[in-house]
């Protein structure tokens, strides 16, 4: 089917505020209406996501969809200034843009909506508000907790990999100006965005716990408000997997999930690690059931697909993860077992059933006090599908802890699910944190990430209010990890690691830790482990679709440097590069990106991250260049942060400011 593109259509809302869309529809005036997918993003319609837009929205108007690709508030060509992430704002603007949407003559007035990342935040978040026109949601790469599962806190620990990393991004995006082709007004409106447009770390930062600004936008609080039916989706390598299994136990809408191998990329684009998948033709199949009611047989799907991921050496990147397809039709799996291994005095993990492999100790306990770089081996918070970003080998970080490995495995073990480890632990200081990671070593030593979890101990009664340790008085608490699809091969062992450190993922304690915890059958690994008669083989189209009208002199580098000096100041640096033009426009885009993790061996107070960004567009004489640049660290009493943006046009430097931020530490 032929299709047009208005480039920019705009959508006016009853505040006089207007947004600016992007739409695909398909050229038949027979064939209209038609239903409607919305995707609903600060990234740029005419230049950041411009090319990746185009590889999925001429697919759906091909196929009997207007796709319509908006602006929101205060970003692209729109109008407003952009505050914050997922603002109840976005969300009332998002209700009056379905409505209109629906209104249009070439709309049947059914919607909608797709979205990964910040998409799929906001496409959960707007179906929590039950729009009548919304009739379908696919949400890949999302969360239904803002506090417990995003980029800001984990555990109740402030991510130190990512908070500020994040903030400098949304910083430089929303520094951007309208393009000039849609605004004659678009410098004024720029230099009003420059300077009202708020660094959003700030509010971040301030609420450290668990509170109404975290509550408002997770649907956690309420999962029986989406009534759309919702495909969610996730991948191993990606950050925001969690919830695809919490969100299928208790949405109460129709619902299905996917869970690949993959980054933070759609599955059906260039992205690692793979195999890629027909990931159109899933959705194809979701909307039309739900807005076409056409019977495509999702209705007969399992609740959950999952790529049951098979034993690797450790790298720091995969072109592919070795595994297989597998169908669970309820969650939690039926008949799921949790297999409990007790942690020893003698460092073995031991399975219940087993016999100990060496003497049990009354009163057993092991003190850990790791050095503050354990944790450098980890790989980035959140892969994005750009190599060299996942885990090392992690013997480096496990010699610095300690450690609790099985007897080689009698044979495969398949685990689906949330592992958890339960400790009895003291710790010798009033603020605390605990760091859990799950390996399999091989016959060779070779120790491979497959998950890890936090917990700030002034949390431990739950991550609405902190409460100091009582230095020396043990605690009874329950470490969860990310979710796992991992099957371990026969011959390779299980190891945990405890430490009381993780840089840079977890900003470190006021003050060096060292945590004491009981053995001998007071702290337990426990593992979702699926019985083998509720799970079975399952489909998943393996072709990838959808036109690519991307820009064939586009380049990406990436790199990551851990440098450790004789001083014992270790720092990791990670810098991407990247250039595109938008096939539409010829505009030139350029970014560059750096990110600086520091911290001393000796000292937790020495911990300092620092992150630039850097954008340009260029086209036909307009040339616009922006800067934002944060650092962050701290004393034991107060977060620092500082803040820089500086933006250019042509030669002319048009805008420049500097600011400290200080934020009290509550709980860390």
């Amino acid at each position: 089917m032929r299709i047009d593109v208005l480039p920019n259509v705009w959508i006016p809302l009853s505040d006089g505020c207007r947004l600016a869309a992007r739409l695909w529809l398909p050229n038949d005036p027979a064939a209209l209406p038609v239903p409607a997918v919305l995707e609903y993003l600060p990234y740029r319609k005419d230049d950041a996501n411009a090319n990746q837009d185009s590889t999925r929205n001429p697919y759906f108007a091909e196929h009997g969809y207007a796709a319509i690709r908006v602006d929101i508030r205060g970003t692209g060509d729109s109008d407003g200034i952009l505050l914050d992430e997922y603002t109840r704002q976005e969300q009332d603007d998002a209700l009056e843009v379905l409505a209109w949407i629906a209104e249009q003559t070439w709309c049947t007035g059914d919607v909608g909506m797709i979205g990964y990342s910040w998409g799929g935040f906001n496409g959960l978040q707007i179906a929590a508000r039950r729009p009548p026109q919304l009739k379908a949601v696919i949400s890949g790469y999302s969360t239904d907790d803002r506090y417990a599962d995003d980029c800001h806190y984990m555990g109740g620990c402030l991510l130190g990999s990512d908070m500020l990393k994040w903030a400098t991004s949304m910083r430089v995006y929303n520094a951007l100006p309208p393009d000039p082709r849609f605004r004659d007004d678009w410098r004024e409106v720029w230099l009003t965005r420059l300077a009202e447009t708020p660094p959003f770390i700030e509010s971040w930062l301030t609420h450290q716990l668990r509170d109404g600004f975290w509550k408002q936008g997770s649907i956690a609080e309420d999962y029986a408000a989406i009534e759309a039916a919702t495909l969610l989706v996730g991948g191993w390598a990606d950050a925001y997997t969690n919830a695809v299994p919490r969100m299928l136990e208790h949405l109460t809408c129709p619902r299905r999930g996917l869970i690949g191998p993959w980054a933070h990329f759609l599955p059906y684009l260039d992205g690692t690690p793979g195999p890629r998948i027909g990931f159109l033709q899933e959705c194809l199949r979701w909307f039309d059931r739900w807005l076409k009611g056409i019977d495509t047989g999702v209705d007969a799907d399992p609740l959950l697909r999952v790529w049951m991921q098979g034993s690797v050496e450790p790298s720091d990147t995969y072109a592919e993860r070795p595994g297989r397809w597998l169908a669970i039709r309820e969650w939690p799996a039926p008949g799921e077992r949790r297999a409990r291994w007790s942690l020893r005095s003698d460092g073995t993990l031991v399975a219940e059933t087993a016999e100990p492999s060496g003497s049990r100790t009354q009163d057993a306990t092991v003190s850990v006090g790791s050095p503050q770089h354990v944790g450098e081996s980890a790989g980035v918070w959140c892969a994005n599908g750009l190599g060299h970003e996942l885990a090392l080998d992690q013997r480096s970080d496990d010699d610095l802890c300690a450690h609790f490995d099985s007897e080689p495995l009698d044979g495969p073990l398949e685990v689906i699910g949330f592992p958890q480890v339960s400790l009895s632990v003291r710790a010798d200081r009033a603020a605390a944190l605990v760091a859990v990671r799950l390996c399999e070593v091989a016959a060779d030593g070779a120790s491979t990430l497959v998950s890890w979890g936090l917990l700030n101990l002034t949390h431990r009664d739950g991550h609405e209010r902190a409460s100091a340790l009582e230095p020396g008085r043990e605690y009874r608490v329950s470490v969860k990890l990310n979710v796992v699809g991992h099957r371990f091969s026969a011959g390779n062992r299980l190891r945990v690691s405890i430490s009381p450190t993780y840089w840079p993922h977890a900003w470190p304690s006021p003050e060096a830790v060292t945590l004491t915890v009981r053995l001998d059958g007071e702290s337990v690994l426990s593992l979702p482990v699926p019985d083998a008669g509720s799970i079975a083989g399952a489909s998943v189209d393996p072709t990838p679709e959808g036109s690519r009208p991307l820009d064939p002199g586009a380049t990406h580098s990436r790199r990551r440097e851990i440098r450790r000096g004789d001083d014992g100041l270790h720092t990791i640096e990670d810098t991407e590069r990247g250039s595109e033009t938008i096939a539409d426009s010829g505009t030139r885009l350029e970014g560059l990106s750096i990110d600086a993790y520091r911290i001393a061996e000796d000292d937790p107070l020495s911990a300092a991250t620092e992150s630039r960004r850097e954008w340009e567009l260029h086209r036909d004489g307009w040339h616009v260049r922006v800067v934002a640049r944060g650092s962050m660290h701290c004393d034991a009493r107060t977060f620092f942060v500082d803040d820089s943006l500086e933006a250019r046009l042509d030669a002319e430097q048009v805008f420049s400011a500097k600011r400290r931020i200080e934020v009290p530490r509550i709980g860390t």
